[in-house]
This record gives C-alpha cells, sequence and structure tokens, in this order.
C-alpha cells in the first residue's frame, strides 16, 4: 500500500507540474491581444558600424531567429539577403510565417550588442558590435496608406546569392526608397522585376503603416505624459561572451549565462518576460 501511495504521489506531482505549464501558457496567449499579434511578420536585421565584426554578428543573429522559428514551426520567406564583403551579412530581411509571429517576435525590435574577443583580430582583442532589428506585421487587408509614385525611388539591381538561401540572382531585384520617411525596402526573392515591386510596395505599405501607427502612439504618450520609450534603434539586449559569459535584457533585466543556448534559438525566455512586462 505504502508504494502504491509514493506512486499516485508522483503522478499526481506530475499532473500538476504538466497543469501548471499548460496554465503558464494559456497565460502567454491572453497577452498576445494586440490588433496585429496573430500575424505574420517580416524581420529585417541590419548590421550596425564596424564592418567585418558587424556582418558576423548580423549572420549569428540570422541564424539565432532562424533556429527559433524551426522551434516554433514558423515558415521562413527570404525577401531579401545582402551578404557582406568579407563574411557575414550586411542585411536580411525575411518574412515569417505562422501563428502569432509578430506578437512574439514584436518584442525583439531594436538594437542587440555583442561583446566577445573577436577571431578577426590577429591580437585577439576584446570587440564590441551592434545589429539593428526591426520587426512590423505583415498587413492583408487594405492598410488605407495612399502612395505617390513620385515620393518613390525605385532601383533595379542584380540579386545577390546566398550560398543556397534560395534568392533568385538576375537582374531583378528591386528597392524602394520612399523619400518623406527616408524608408527602404528591397526584395529579390521572385523570380522577376515585377512581382519584387509588388512585393516591395507591399512590404513598404505595411511598414508606413506602423510608422503611422507608433506616431499616433507617440502623440498620446505625451498628452498622457507618459515617457514611455518607443524610438526604434534603442538597445534592448547584451550578449556577453567575454570576460564572462551573459545575455541580458536591459528592460525586464531578465538574463542567462548560457550565451550559446540563446544564440542557437532559445530567447523564450526573453520574449515571455517582455510580454508579460507589457512591451
Amino acid at each position: 500500500m505504502e508504494e502504491d501511495d509514493n506512486e499516485l504521489q508522483s503522478q499526481l506531482e506530475e499532473f500538476a507540474k504538466q497543469l501548471s505549464k499548460k496554465i503558464e501558457k494559456l497565460n502567454l496567449l491572453l497577452l498576445l491581444n494586440g490588433p496585429y499579434d496573430k500575424s505574420n511578420c517580416i524581420l529585417d536585421i541590419h548590421a550596425g558600424a564596424g564592418g567585418t565584426e558587424a556582418c558576423d554578428w548580423a549572420i549569428m543573429l540570422y541564424r539565432m531567429y532562424t533556429r527559433w522559428c524551426e522551434r516554433k514551426n514558423y515558415k521562413i520567406e527570404l525577401l531579401d539577403y545582402q551578404e557582406g564583403e568579407e563574411t557575414g551579412i550586411k542585411s536580411v530581411s525575411m518574412l515569417i510565417k505562422g501563428m502569432n509571429a509578430y506578437g512574439y517576435l514584436k518584442t525583439e525590435k531594436g538594437v542587440h550588442r555583442l561583446v566577445r574577443l573577436s577571431p578577426f583580430d590577429a591580437n585577439n582583442r576584446r570587440h564590441t558590435s551592434f545589429a539593428s532589428v526591426e520587426v512590423t506585421p505583415e498587413i492583408n487587408q487594405d492598410t488605407n496608406i495612399e502612395i505617390d509614385e513620385k515620393d518613390l525611388k525605385i532601383d533595379v539591381y542584380r540579386s545577390s546569392g546566398c550560398g543556397g538561401q534560395g534568392v533568385n540572382t538576375t537582374d531583378s531585384a528591386v528597392r524602394i526608397t520612399h523619400l518623406p520617411t527616408k524608408t527602404v525596402v528591397t526584395c529579390q526573392n521572385e523570380r522577376s522585376q515585377i512581382q519584387n515591386k509588388e512585393q516591395a510596395l507591399k512590404v513598404l505599405k505595411n511598414k508606413l503603416l506602423i510608422k503611422k501607427l507608433e506616431q499616433q502612439t507617440e502623440e498620446l504618450n505625451q498628452i498622457k505624459g507618459a515617457q514611455k520609450n518607443i524610438e526604434f534603434g534603442s538597445q534592448i539586449r547584451s550578449y556577453v561572451m567575454h570576460p564572462y559569459s551573459m545575455v541580458k535584457d536591459h528592460r525586464t533585466n531578465t538574463e542567462t549565462s548560457n550565451v550559446d543556448k540563446v544564440l542557437d534559438g532559445n530567447i523564450d525566455m526573453f520574449i515571455e518576460d517582455n510580454l508579460k512586462k507589457g512591451l
């Protein structure tokens, strides 16, 4: 009877543990209540100043988000991929498809900082690199954003291959600059210039809509006297590999010493803590 009681106790503890995890997951889903949280999203990574170091850091982030998407069973459609001169990438733009993709990844928007002993420095000195991440929802319905053709600068160029990433390598890549806002979008994934232009215009409308919404939010916060910073480019997280190991989110103070695990796509702890804090 004692053995049966111990087994029952063990089963009840396991059941309680599983139930707690399910409740926590449901509570997290309840936080994804924004107008676009359930949407697909467009995630852009741009290497900061620093040449080779920054380009290598940008591709490390690209790999991190790719691994995270694989764990979530999200699909990635590469829109643009610009290789670095020596290694890594200057920038990458990808459409991430899956339920709540924007809701989760919106908390990743900002500047990511890496500190490490440089593999590109013959003297093995410590370097600091920066890369920016921009996240916008894919908005399928009419965005009511009017774009005047006179406000657009459209460039066509040869797509750059990226080691089997599936990007077309013909003279069909399109770069569109919205002159009033200096917003730049590029697309080289499609096979024709017309298709790339249509995709780029769609991405541009999404970005302009988000800029409009952020401006409205900022104006509302000023009226209310709120101090919340919504500026793109604020540093959000540091990844330190030397002289110690630590990844720290500066908004929630969430941190871990397992840098390799984070760079392998295990970023849920940061995303979840930011959602719980309402960021």
